[in-house]
């Protein structure tokens, strides 16, 4: 089973959108039984809070759903419990090798550097409010991702 965390600052816009983004595309691949997601905070801000208004809707627009999702922090034992952490922006992982204590098994990556385009960040539609352009990122990341560990697991059916 192969274990992904995503994570953002607060658990309400861009890491339930990766986390629904990659179920969502995982399922359609007809892996599921292959995968274990979810996602985090780095911050306690939003702890218990469901998924952003706007990002729910821009989820439920792709016909997915991210009912019954609330934020929770990143805890240092996560690191253990995933094979993948993936972050969105370079502030986030900042904050996951502090929470995780360091990254010795190279586990902690930017989402869209799995594009081709590393280094590159998804803005925060939090303070943006361009979640068109954060569901496009995230869904380009996501099935890049999935492409890389579909080759590194050789996952075809």
């Amino acid at each position: 089973m192969i274990s992904i965390l995503f994570v953002c600052h607060g658990n309400i816009c861009r890491s339930p959108m990766g986390e629904f983004i990659m179920k969502n595309l995982v399922e359609k691949a007809r892996l599921s039984n292959f995968f274990h997601i979810e996602s985090a905070a780095t911050s306690t801000e939003e702890i218990g809070n469901p998924v952003y208004p706007p990002a729910c809707a821009m989820l439920s627009r792709h016909r997915i759903s991210c009912q019954g999702k609330t934020a929770r922090q990143l805890r240092r034992d996560d690191y253990e419990l995933y094979d993948l952490l993936i972050g969105m922006d370079a502030a986030n992982i900042r904050n996951m090798n502090r929470i995780c204590g360091g990254d010795p098994d190279n586990k902690i990556h930017l989402l869209l550097d799995y594009t081709g385009r590393p280094g590159l960040e998804v803005a925060d539609p939090w303070y943006t409010d361009r979640f068109d352009k954060a569901w496009d990122d995230i869904y380009k990341g996501c099935t890049a991702l999935l492409k890389h560990l579909r080759e590194e697991y050789h996952l075809y059916k």
